[in-house]
């Protein structure tokens, strides 16, 4: 490991800057700083280790939030002097919630696109739902869906399904019973603890 990190050029302050990036769909996460021992954690454990300058210590991304990075592989720039996480997100990866931090635009000279990203939705969804399945609040369809169980969880997505099958025949909604659909799937998926992450390893091992 030690050589692991010969390559490797730690400032003054014994820090190297770490952008961390979604393996799956390539969009940036957030940019954080790592000490030596970060990284050997994060090559050692495959979960995204830091250094936080503010609190003056190690910290493993999502051990209070649950909001994990598992880190697929781990990159170093040309000059040394940078390091690329590519990791697999399970919930936003911002404090705020988030699902990057980088969501504020300074300046934009093109127009924006009116199109709806596919995969970031169904990823913040997943975050979503995933922070009610750890906090369980009362009045939340989505955690008492949980609490209802696997079975009644999975009975939802046959009828989802079966929804989604009528409104491909009659060309009514169909947009819409698929959304429903992903949803409930989401939710079952979370409550076998299954991540979309490890569905898109399985699709892109398939398909390329």
């Amino acid at each position: 490991m030690t050589a692991q990190l010969d390559s490797v050029e730690f400032g003054s302050d014994g820090l190297v800057p770490v952008v961390a990036q979604d393996a799956a769909t390539g969009e940036v996460l957030t940019l954080a700083y790592a000490n030596r021992e970060a990284v050997e954690k994060t090559l050692s454990s495959g979960e995204a280790h830091y250094y936080s300058r503010s609190r003056a210590e190690l910290w493993r991304k999502g051990a209070t939030s649950g909001n994990t990075q598992r880190v697929v592989e781990v990159r170093v720039d040309c000059d040394g002097d940078a390091l690329l996480y590519r990791v697999e997100p399970r919930g936003p990866a911002c404090h705020t919630g988030e699902r990057t931090c980088f969501f504020t635009v300074l300046d934009g000279s093109a127009k924006p696109s009116d199109k709806v990203g596919f995969g970031a939705t169904v990823e913040r969804l997943a975050g979503t739902i995933a922070e009610r399945h750890r906090e369980m609040p009362e009045g939340s369809y989505t955690a008492g869906l949980i609490r209802s169980g696997p079975e009644r969880v999975a009975q939802k997505v046959g009828e989802e399904a079966v929804e989604v099958v009528v409104a491909a025949l009659t060309d009514e909604r169909l947009a819409e019973e698929t959304a429903d659909l992903v949803y409930h799937l989401l939710v079952l998926l979370e409550e076998r603890g299954v991540g979309i992450e490890s569905v898109a390893g399985v699709l892109r091992d398939r398909h390329g």
